[in-house]
């Protein structure tokens, strides 16, 4: 059984410590006023945060000071990207004792919201329900016996402050016919500051294996989950993963998404306050504080619909900054971008109203909200649908298309000198779109997608950037030929899953695992796989990939289910150091106005189609010589 440790806190009582710790700290920080009593077995430690839970007295203050240890949880969980020069920083330096409290009063509002729509608040059955539930569902139990130890493990505080806002959440979706209460704006502000609770709760047990079972799959809840989507955004935070925007054929491109918490077995709709203009074909990056979305196109074709603005949104706080325009890149769609501890930079794209294509580029710093263009000496030749991967120092970009063919060529840029070199052509891959890369951290692995021939290949290369040479991945067991996949590395291995080929259309939903120490492929396992999808999203968790939306061609359906592969047999990341002071769902599927097939209805109700012209396909390669036009959509209409 492989034993997670968290900043080297192996067992539960130097976890508890750290707990008690960052609560103490808390409170010195907010002013909050308490005494520090001897704790006798029978006393939970939190209980001496300035509120008498055990009396069955809860203050606000008390609240928030909760809140804090709950967050403090999340944060040493949070993933402080390698490319960052400077040391993670403690949780108190990027969150404000306001932001906590706003947090606390948010949820107070939403249960207040039920209980004047029901007549009646949320119940101690209902709490304990839910609590019952999430550690029966957990994904992630050690994680959850954190929060539960963060906690005190009273079972009162985590029905009250762990619980409540995630069924408060749910149960506001509800009663507003909302795909998540992101949007929710409460008018009922007067709850109580002080609550008075009496009901007995029962902590329950995580009886979940701490790890996952190599080779199988588990579906992820749909409950509350954001709407059927395609080629939206996602991050894995790690803790939790962000999807957001993207589009499909009744909403056309979104300003929504969702955040998945594995230890939960939960969704929490992102803010819509301030959210970016609806989108698709964006690029994104994940800073370690903040998600960054910038471009894409808002499915506007008589306006233009290409984009040149952007979004931060911090999933501590559930609010969205806008990205500054001033000297901004023109507005694109199908574009790359990389982070590199310090800025975001995006490069190529389709621009110009969507007739031609880009080979400019800019670097936006989130520290001063401003934007440096790169140079075009001796860069590649433009390009869209093209792949990028940052190694540490260069951001390598490789294939795409340029509206008529696809390409082969790259180039390696280097912010330190504002410069561009050409990637190696010998044994270099055929051109492609649709593919996939990762990054290996001394190798860009590049496989699928649609070639120079026009068809769908199960090929693929290894770029070494420090010999600037290809090798040829190898064919033996490798997954059959496919575009629009998804890929993600382990550390070991790249897993590739899903996708489609053309023609006859066939969706998947299989994959390999490709071995680059010893080029070899082995099979992803099928059962309880998901529904085979294209344009799906992938994030790697540390021990699984998990997959979530997509669409099927053969159906016409896209989807807001998903699952998580387990790939054991190779290390996961320890979480990163801080610098702290001391039962399966039922896939659901969104079908299109025209589909034949039946789709299990989501748990929200369905949206109405929007009046939204379906915009046109974005341009793809010259069809295929002497074969049969493709019968699936071309693609179904992309933001």
């Amino acid at each position: 059984m492989r034993v997670k440790a968290v900043n080297g806190l192996r067992n539960s009582s130097q976890r508890a410590l750290l707990c008690r710790r960052a609560v103490t700290l808390f409170l010195l920080w907010s002013g909050v006023a308490f005494v520090v009593e001897t704790v006798t077995p029978s006393v939970h430690p939190l209980t001496q945060a300035g509120e008498k839970v055990s009396a069955g007295i809860l203050t606000f203050e008390g609240r928030v000071a909760y809140q804090y240890a709950i967050e403090e949880v999340y944060w040493r969980h949070r993933i402080w990207p390698k490319e960052n020069p400077d040391p993670k920083p403690s949780l108190d330096v990027v969150v404000s004792q306001r932001e906590i409290a706003k947090k606390v009063e948010d949820y107070l509002s939403k249960s207040q919201f039920v209980a004047d729509q029901r007549g009646w608040p949320i119940t101690a059955s209902e709490l304990q329900a839910e609590m019952e539930r999430m550690a029966t569902h957990t994904r992630e139990p050690d994680m959850l016996r954190e929060l539960f130890e963060a906690l005190g493990n009273d079972p009162l505080v985590i029905a009250q402050c762990l619980v409540k806002p995630v069924l408060a959440e749910r149960l506001v979706s509800q009663l507003t016919g909302r795909n998540g209460a992101g949007a929710f704006v409460s008018n009922a502000t007067a709850f109580d500051a002080v609550s008075t609770l009496t009901t007995q709760y029962k902590l329950p047990e995580i009886s979940v294996p701490l790890d996952c079972i190599d080779d199988e799959w588990t579906v992820t809840t749909t409950v509350n989950a954001p709407d059927a989507r395609e080629t939206s955004t996602t991050v894995w935070t790690g803790s939790e993963m962000i999807i957001w925007g993207g589009s499909n054929r009744l909403h056309s491109a979104l300003n929504t998404g969702g955040r998945y918490d594995p230890a939960l077995d939960t969704w929490t709709a992102t803010s819509s306050t301030n959210a970016p203009e609806a989108r698709g074909s964006q690029s994104t990056v994940w800073t370690g504080t903040e998600l960054i979305i910038w471009g894409g196109f808002d499915g506007n074709i008589g306006g233009g619909g290409l984009l040149n603005t952007g979004g931060r949104y911090n999933p501590i706080t559930d609010s969205w900054s806008p990205t500054s325009t001033t000297t901004a890149p023109v507005a694109r769609s199908d574009h790359s971008a990389v982070w590199t501890g310090s800025e975001m930079i995006i490069w190529g794209g389709l621009g110009c109203g969507l007739n031609c294509n880009l080979n400019t580029g800019g670097r936006y710093n989130p520290s001063t909200d401003s934007w440096t263009t790169t140079s075009t000496v001796n860069a590649p030749s433009a390009r869209w649908e093209h792949r990028a991967v940052w190694t540490g120092s260069e951001m390598i970009v490789w294939g795409g298309s340029d509206s008529m063919n696809a390409l082969h060529t790259g180039g390696r840029y280097d912010p330190s000198t504002d410069s561009w070199t050409p990637t190696g052509l010998v044994n270099v891959p055929l051109g492609r779109v649709h593919n996939t890369a990762v990054w290996t951290e001394s190798e860009m692995i590049i496989w699928g997608g649609v070639d120079e021939t026009f068809h769908d290949c199960n090929t693929g290369g290894r770029y070494n950037p420090t010999a600037d040479s290809w090798v040829a991945t190898s064919l033996n067991n490798a997954p059959s030929s496919r575009d629009s996949h998804a890929a993600v590395w382990t550390g070991a291995e790249m897993i590739v899953w899903g996708g489609v080929f053309c023609c006859p259309v066939i969706d998947f939903n299989t994959g390999g695992r490709y071995d680059a120490g010893i080029d070899t492929w082995t099979p992803t396992g099928t059962t309880n796989a998901p529904t085979a999808r294209a344009n799906h999203s992938a994030v790697w968790t540390g021990s699984e990939m998990m997959v979530w939306g997509g669409f099927n061609y053969e159906q016409q359906v896209y989807f807001n289910t998903g699952g998580r592969y387990c790939a054991q047999g190779h290390p996961s990341p320890t979480p990163t150091a801080t610098a702290s002071p001391t039962p399966t769902a039922t896939g659901t599927a969104t079908a299109t106005p025209a589909a034949t097939a039946t789709a299990t209805p989501t748990s929200a109700p369905s949206a109405t189609p929007t009046t939204t012209p379906t915009p046109t396909a974005r341009p793809t390669p010259t069809a295929r010589p002497n074969v049969t036009p493709r019968s699936r959509p071309t693609p179904p209409p992309r933001p």
